[in-house]
């Protein structure tokens, strides 16, 4: 597989809208006209129905916290195979896999079973760009070395990702639950067209981290311009400068260089300064505790902004906060 690149690879079809992420609470018992996908957070959220869109994400929220909504312009058809739910319309693909590690062995057997089946379903559809993917995964930083969970789930990524991933790695999370620890959940988001790979000038791409970061170095890119350049989605960014963490338990210093890769980011992508109401944001907070200050930075930076804040953990023991999210121009 070749690393992820910078390079556009432009089709003279023109490009469909981006679906509108929204975070709002949908009609009692269905969902809206046009939904691709609805994530409801936590044990307590309701599902509208037997609906294969519908996925309640494993992550408490901090607060009160209404359900995500992708909506697309167009008719959407949806179904389940198995553990593998997906939707499509108006161009794009929404594909979702929950599986339990207990059937598969671990998490790096959980994590090639679930690419697998996403890369096997995408690999036959008419949206075989991936753009975007979520991954949770509980005790996320479990083991030591090469033994902890995260570094388990990274190789069993690479070994279930197919061909459709041959074009580059998309923009992702990978975010650890404290729901039932042998729950895995990954979906993504497809189109027909491809996007445009965005990487950060201050960090070195996830791809070539060095070996201290375990067997397999993480799949990811750093964010993805959608194909009608019309949206930038950002993959989880954290407190990390060059390959390496930054101010280990200063939760504020970390607030604020994650702020500085999310501007590096808008800008490599050519996207407005800053982040508006067109521009849904999650916050993931390593402890709960820490919710009203990550939720004042963000009020005394980006006030308009739609912010959800999560219960999950980093990555990395040592960072306390990741944020991921789009921008809209």
């Amino acid at each position: 597989m070749r690393p992820a690149s910078d390079m556009r690879e432009r089709s003279p079809l023109a490009a469909r809208p981006s679906p509108r992420v929204t975070y709002r609470e949908p009609p009692t018992g269905s969902l809206p006209p046009g939904t691709l996908a609805a994530f409801g957070f936590g044990a307590q959220a309701v599902s509208p129905g037997d609906d294969p869109r519908w996925l309640r994400v494993a992550l408490e929220p901090l607060a009160a916290t209404p359900p995500e909504l992708w909506t697309v312009e167009g008719e959407v058809s949806c179904g389940r195979e198995g553990d593998l739910r997906w939707s499509r319309g108006g161009g794009w693909l929404y594909v979702a896999v929950e599986c339990h590690e207990d059937r598969h062995g671990g998490p790096e057997e959980a994590a090639t079973y679930a690419y697998k089946l996403l890369s096997a379903f995408v690999a036959q559809a008419p949206e075989q760009h991936v753009q975007r993917i979520w991954n949770y995964l509980g005790a996320i930083n479990t083991g030591a070395g090469d033994d902890e969970r995260y570094k388990q789930f990274c190789t069993g990524r690479i070994e279930g990702m197919g061909d459709v991933f041959a074009q580059g790695f998309p923009a992702a999370s990978a975010i650890g639950h404290h729901a039932d620890p042998g729950l895995l959940q990954v979906y993504l988001l497809a189109t027909d067209r491809a996007g445009t790979r965005v990487e950060n000038p201050r960090q070195v791409s996830a791809w070539q981290y060095p070996r201290q970061y375990g067997r397999t170095p993480p799949s990811f890119a750093r964010a993805t311009l959608l194909p009608a350049e019309d949206v930038l989605a950002i993959s989880g960014t954290a407190a990390v400068v060059g390959h390496a963490s930054a101010h280990a338990g200063d939760l504020g210093a970390q607030l604020a260089e994650t702020r500085r890769n999310l501007d590096a980011l808008l800008a490599q992508g050519g996207l407005p300064e800053g982040f508006d109401g067109n521009a849904p944001l999650k916050a993931y907070v390593r402890h709960p505790d820490d919710a009203a200050a990550v939720r004042a930075f963000a009020n005394a930076h980006w006030p308009d902004a739609p912010l959800v804040l999560l219960h999950g953990d980093i990555c990395r023991e040592e960072l306390l906060v990741e944020i991921d999210g789009w921008r809209y121009r």
